[in-house]
């Protein structure tokens, strides 16, 4: 994707749900895991889009529905202005096979243990048919000076490189077929602490000097904030909002933002948390409305009534978000900690009503 056009959608979700049957109970088990519910979201090309959210919270089942790992139970998926789901599975391999390219959390899981990293790295270019043998041989060569291995590891297995290699390894081969995004999903938690800035910067990077687009699924909320352009926060499948960067953590208008915020502070500017009054609910049965009234310290019966509506306080801008009860703007942490103190005294919480 040039990256002369940064403001051109490359992905679009439009109100994609993924709805799973639960794992257990016998055959007997009717309950389902919402794991993504109303998603809409658009990919510009050229952007660094960061997914953060609790363990569970559906960023992982995002991604997988970007990339085309997973059908959406409904809703609509496109990229580079197809609908993915419409075209037949040759079809679909092609256009999202070769523009999405996808690395794993663990690169020693999702690398063939079996396999030469040099036969790693050819494998999308055989399945794709890309140019003659000479040639793919040839961009097995580029592709491992792009991420900095050197050529001795060609014939190496992925079980005698360390972590860090491993992980180039997975870039390499996201990068192959020369997509126009990437999908990064938790690419540094199951490396050693001494290398995840090493291949943190190797992405972007990677992602400057091709202008591809990423999407960056993590944890480390601080790093996303910091690379990102746009950080999306998600709450049991559902996305609360999706905010410019370098508004947050001041400028987030959603509790749950606020509070995921303040759980992660930066070394330099540490934030008292901000305390979560309630249960968590079940993927399985969420509650009705608002899935964040059963946490949230400004929960009021209208969010256990309807869902939010979108809140665009920008007019047409980036910045969007669902809640009756967003913060005002200019609101300090130290007085959501006071708000939010102060509700876990409340002896009557507000039901937990199933979403059916």
């Amino acid at each position: 994707m040039s990256p002369t056009a940064p403001h051109r959608p490359i992905a679009v979700l439009s109100d994609v749900h993924v709805v799973h049957g639960a794992r257990g109970g016998g055959m007997f088990n009717r309950d389902r895991v919402y794991a993504l519910t109303g998603a809409d979201l658009t990919v510009r090309a050229g952007e660094t889009v960061g997914i953060v959210g609790e363990s569970g919270c559906g960023k992982s089942t995002l991604a997988k529905v970007l990339v085309g790992l997973q059908r959406p139970t409904s809703g609509t998926v496109s990229f580079a202005g197809k609908d993915v789901w419409s075209m037949n599975a040759a079809e679909r391999r092609q256009h999202i096979g070769a523009g999405v390219g996808m690395i794993f959390q663990d690169p020693a899981t999702s690398l063939n243990r079996r396999m030469p990293v040099r036969d790693i790295l050819r494998d999308p270019l055989d399945v794709h048919r890309r140019g003659t043998r000479e040639q793919r041989e040839k961009r097995v060569t580029e592709l491992m000076a792009l991420v900095g291995l050197p050529r001795s590891v060609a014939d190496v297995l992925p079980s005698q490189l360390s972590g860090g290699q491993r992980q180039r390894v997975s870039i390499a081969r996201a990068l192959a077929l020369e997509p126009g995004l990437i999908i990064a999903d938790e690419p540094t938690s199951a490396l050693d602490v001494s290398v995840r800035a090493q291949i943190l910067n190797l992405l972007l990077d990677l992602k400057d000097r091709l202008g591809l687009a990423m999407v960056l699924v993590s944890h480390d909320i601080q790093t996303v904030k910091r690379v990102s352009d746009r950080v999306v926060t998600m709450y049991l499948g559902r996305i609360v909002e999706q905010a410019p960067a370098d508004l947050l953590p001041a400028g987030g208008r959603h509790p749950y933002t606020r509070a995921l915020f303040s759980a992660t502070p930066g070394l330099l500017s540490p934030i008292d948390p901000i305390p979560l009054v309630g249960p968590v609910p079940s993927a399985t049965r969420p509650p009705s409305g608002c899935p964040f009234r059963t946490r949230c310290w400004a929960a009021t019966e209208v969010c256990a009534e309807q869902m939010p509506p979108v809140s665009r306080p920008d007019g047409d801008g980036e910045h969007q978000y669902r809640c009756h009860h967003p913060v005002p703007p200019g609101t300090g942490n130290t007085e959501l900690v006071a708000l939010a103190t102060a509700a876990t005294g409340r002896t009557t919480p507000l039901p937990v009503e199933e979403n059916v």
